[in-house]
């Protein structure tokens, strides 16, 4: 059995640094507590650090009796994730800070990061359901983090939804071992072929329903506009971006790696839920006026793009890179639209944002990068995603998707467009001053950070995609 720590810095140090700084935390007085901040700062960059020296030397491996598999697709997911919760993390400091529960604010983001590390290399069906408990639970209290109605609301949503899906994801778990005798995936490869085909059927729509969850893909999605609209902003920006990422390569791997000569038509099913996901998201967010509310259905809209490299998985060997790259393209999109709602806490509504090009240009231009990057405009990151992404899915075979992702796409303008024409209007009704009040340093520049990487993405895309190349371990 390979018992090699090493391949688990990555977990290892954001779990380390959530028990240390829990401990610290509980002595520091309350104006030190931002050196929990920078504990977990120190931890994100050791796991990046150790992620590229991995992908410099090209080992891959399974360890702990193949339960956790470190290739291409946990590595460039490992980059995605981390990078990730370091912006989500410059975009807290000013919101948390000197809160009297600020170092479990810290905490809880880094436990349920930890979650979302340990989802991406899930190579057994008992490890993708541990994964999921510690990518869901700290995320149920940061939702209800500031102990307000609104936030307190959108947590039992979250919790209740997370639990009734979580428990048929683990009774999908118990069905495919009794089905398939196993719970490794590369067992399964070679039992569920022979198993009964209903109950593998039933197996994996369950599992698919704890992981579409944590995507909030259709018709797990209910919780994502209450919880956006509830929680702050940088734990919305959470919540709407790392658990996708996490819940997208799972649901890859457990396709790709256990399933791929099953007699279930799962690539259909995956079709029919990325059309019905990316069609819903964009219908509900035509007309809506609040901006956090608008982004949690753009992500359900974007989730139905993602899911078609799923459907693809075993039909295409574009549909690994597509996803990976789609992912780290909409993860410095989606977040730098957050980062610049968070330095603005005043402004709530699309005509808030009225005038806003004028006051805070900066702040204006990372909107306008943002907002088109999720349209898929080049030459964002997110355009060469959806391309990427596209061609995957017609050459899998399934044309008639990727033109009615194209529909989509188009029709996603609109929405996108209602958000930023008031950017651009100076007359007399220009929203108050004191809506376009800026939070700080550390919100404005996290956005400026995801502005610039969101287009970086699209330019040197030439570059970063063949990262997400490479075979799964067996």
């Amino acid at each position: 059995m390979n018992e090699n720590l090493a391949a688990l810095i990555p977990e290892i140090a954001l779990l380390a640094a959530a028990v240390i700084g829990l401990l610290a935390g509980s002595w520091l007085p309350r104006r030190r507590q931002w050196i929990v901040a920078v504990l977990a700062t120190a931890a994100c960059t050791a796991g990046l650090v150790a992620t590229g020296i991995t992908m410099a030397t090209g080992r891959v491996q399974a360890v702990f009796a193949d339960a956790f598999a470190v290739d291409a697709a946990t590595n460039a997911g490992r980059l995605t994730v981390l990078g990730a919760l370091l912006l989500v993390i410059t975009m807290s400091v000013e919101t948390v800070r000197g809160h009297k529960r600020e170092t479990e604010y810290w905490v809880l983001l880094l436990l349920t990061g930890a979650g979302t590390l340990a989802l991406l290399g899930a190579n057994d069906l008992l490890m993708l359901f541990a994964a999921y408990l510690l990518a869901s639970i700290p995320a149920y209290a940061l939702a209800a983090f500031a102990k307000d109605d609104s936030g307190t609301e959108a947590a039992l949503k979250y919790y209740l939804m997370g639990a009734l899906l979580g428990t048929a994801m683990l009774a999908g778990v118990a069905l495919f071992y009794g089905a398939g005798h196993a719970t490794l995936y590369r067992e399964l490869r070679t039992t569920l072929p022979e198993a009964p085909h209903g109950l593998v059927a039933v197996a994996l729509v369950a599992v698919l329903a704890g992981l579409l969850f944590k995507a909030g893909a259709v018709p797990a999605h209910y919780w994502v506009p209450d919880v956006t609209d509830g929680a702050s902003a940088p734990v919305a920006a959470y919540v709407t971006t790392l658990p996708k990422i996490g819940a997208l390569i799972a649901g890859y791997r457990l396709l790709h790696q256990a399933l791929p000569d099953s007699d279930v038509n799962w690539p259909l099913l995956l079709a029919i839920l990325a059309a019905v996901t990316m069609s819903l998201g964009n219908l509900a967010a035509f007309f809506q006026t609040s901006v956090k509310r608008l982004l949690a259905y753009s992500t359900i809209s974007q989730v139905g793009y993602l899911l078609m490299a799923l459907a693809v998985a075993t039909r295409t060997d574009l549909a690994q890179r597509s996803l990976l790259f789609y992912l780290a393209a909409y993860a410095v999109t989606n977040l730098g639209a957050f980062a610049v709602v968070t330095a603005l806490p005043a402004a709530r509504t699309l005509e808030d944002y009225r005038g806003l090009a004028r006051r805070h240009p900066g702040l204006a231009a990372v909107l306008v990068v943002c907002l088109l990057g999720l349209v898929g405009t080049p030459p964002t990151g997110v355009f060469l995603g959806k391309l990427e992404i596209f061609s995957a899915t017609i050459d899998g075979g399934y044309t008639w998707l990727a033109a009615l992702a194209v529909v989509n796409t188009v029709a996603s303008l609109f929405y996108y467009l209602r958000w930023l024409a008031p950017l651009f209007i100076t007359t007399t009704k220009s929203a108050p001053l004191a809506t376009h009040a800026a939070m700080g340093r550390w919100t404005t520049a996290t956005a400026y950070t995801a502005g610039t990487l969101a287009l970086g993405l699209g330019i040197a895309g030439g570059a970063v995609l063949p990262f997400g190349n490479g075979d799964l371990l067996p």
